[in-house]
């Protein structure tokens, strides 16, 4: 709850700061997600991954995380606003962010790896929904109270909104004191079955692997328009909203989260996982292309309370399949390549998709909300790709099933 309350205090209005306050490009802001998820990445597939499997140490990766990022979250903020030219400001804003997701990673893979530890594969969906729906809460409260902020002129450039990450970052490491370590032993299945269930784990990871490209595109399609969203309702031309506005509009997804997360362990469980990241996949395509043609702002709440509902099936669901294709043995280095597709997605798919295609098409005379509704449209057709791969693996693997 802490960390979404912070994500969402943070990061709902660091892109209109960077937009509007310090003058970057559409393309540059969405450098502070992908950069800093790009270094996250490989930290955690190369480093962080490995350690946690090697001395399987996941309570520890998370409070070190938790405590270096709160620290480098501060020290941003002194170097950023040392700067007078608001071009070099942005620039420290995102390297030091950057710098920040090389430890903030720890956290990351900690907890991936850590869930299932604690929790058998029956419970690890109902486990996440639950977890995302309490993080809803956190992030709606963040939320309003960075609106206010940001609104009552104690943004970015004073420093309040760094102060408080920071301070939710030290305090949501107290928890953590009093969980488990985590990890698993080294003698986990009867020495009897070694060679049976390495075939099956090597079949397994392939099988992860395919699920693991289906997953890019549904993530990144959903995610494309993680930046410029914000950017997009508070445009003159569009629909102008103010901070307190935008507020209750992104809490619609918070919202959604809360009262969709309780139920995603239900689903998981009655319909399976496979049907149920299909469902989430297809709200998500269904939000996009209402956000991308709505002409009147009470639609834009539809289509955020659709986003919530997509973004917490999804984790739920796919956290569960991951979960069980991925070897014990193996969680801290494959739950890196599955957070991969979630990490990226929030910046890259921004800075490579729908960041240049808005400078594009804004430079070729393109009206500012149409060159924002074409790239939501694009993320509505990456999202239908990852969708059709993961169905033909579901009818692969289902035909392969009715052969034996």
């Amino acid at each position: 709850m802490l960390a979404m309350f912070r994500r969402g205090l943070f990061y709902t209005y660091l892109s209109i700061y960077m937009r509007e306050f310090l003058n970057l490009s559409v393309t540059m802001t969405t450098l502070y997600a992908s950069i800093p998820m790009f270094m996250s990445v490989i930290f955690q597939n190369f480093i962080w991954g490995p350690l946690s499997d090697k001395f399987q140490r996941r309570r520890t990766l998370i409070i070190c995380g938790e405590i270096l990022a709160g620290i480098g979250t501060m020290t941003v903020w002194g170097v950023h606003s040392l700067f007078s030219d608001f071009i070099i400001a942005g620039w420290v804003i995102i390297i030091g962010l950057s710098i920040i997701e090389m430890f903030w990673s720890m956290s990351n893979i900690g907890w991936s790896a850590l869930i299932s530890d604690l929790y058998p594969s029956e419970k690890r969906s109902k486990i996440i929904g639950q977890l995302t729906s309490i993080g809803g809460l956190g992030r709606m409260i963040g939320i309003f109270i960075g609106g206010f902020l940001y609104d009552s002129g104690f943004g970015f450039r004073n420093g309040p909104l760094f102060f408080t990450a920071s301070l939710v970052m030290f305090i949501s490491s107290i928890p953590m004191l009093f969980t488990p370590e985590g990890g698993v032993d080294s003698e986990i299945h009867p020495e009897g079955y070694s060679s049976e269930l390495k075939r099956n784990n090597e079949k397994n990871i392939i099988i992860f692997i395919v699920f693991i490209v289906a997953l890019i595109f549904i993530n990144f399609g959903r995610n494309s328009i993680a930046v410029p969203y914000s950017q997009y309702l508070s445009l003159d031309s569009g629909f102008n909203v103010d901070s307190i506005m935008l507020s209750f509009i992104a809490n619609t997804r918070s919202v959604a989260t809360l009262i969709i997360g309780f139920t995603a362990g239900f689903l998981s469980n009655k319909f399976g996982h496979a049907r149920t990241l299909i469902l989430g996949a297809s709200i998500a395509i269904i939000a996009l292309l209402i956000t991308a043609t709505a002409s009147i702002l009470g639609y834009m709440f539809v289509g955020g309370f659709l986003l919530g509902a997509a973004e917490v099936i999804v984790s739920a669901s796919s956290y569960t399949i991951a979960s069980i294709l991925i070897p014990a043995k193996m969680r801290g280095k494959l739950f890196a390549v599955y957070n991969t597709t979630f990490f990226l997605s929030w910046g890259t798919a921004g800075t490579f998709i729908s960041g240049p295609l808005i400078d594009f098409l804004i430079n070729k005379g393109s009206s500012e909300v149409f060159a924002y509704q074409m790239a939501f449209i694009t993320g509505a057709l990456l999202c239908l790709i990852g969708l059709l791969i993961f169905i033909f693996l579901e009818l692969r693997l289902k035909t392969q099933k009715k052969k034996k």
